[in-house]
């Protein structure tokens, strides 16, 4: 297994894991900071529940880095965003960088 290395990991995002909703709206567990890659590129990607959304922005973390959807995030640049999907990307032993990645509203 081939990880990501940790000289692309260049960028820092503010993660607040979603934890579900209250009668006030979304609750946010306490913000922590994960390094990523961070590819601020607009493409179409698919949401968990299969519907076809637009994604400003990808960071690519290294493996192990857990965010649940809907969870808030603060770009570098302040800008505040929400995880649409993560998606676990390994390359099954060949020498590929095994990583993960956050697609970002």
């Amino acid at each position: 297994m081939s990880r990501i290395p940790g000289w692309l990991l260049r960028h820092r995002i503010r993660v607040e894991p979603y934890r579900g909703t209250s009668s006030k709206g979304p609750v946010y567990g306490p913000p922590q900071d994960v390094r990523c890659f961070l590819d601020e590129q607009t493409r179409t990607v698919r949401s968990p529940g299969g519907d076809e959304v637009t994604s400003s922005s990808t960071a690519y973390a290294a493996p192990g880095t857990t965010v649940p959807p809907q969870s808030r995030v603060t770009l570098p640049s302040g800008r505040v965003t929400r995880v649409i999907t993560l998606l676990n990307r390994d390359g099954g032993g060949l020498p590929t960088p095994d990583h993960v990645e956050i697609q970002l509203e």
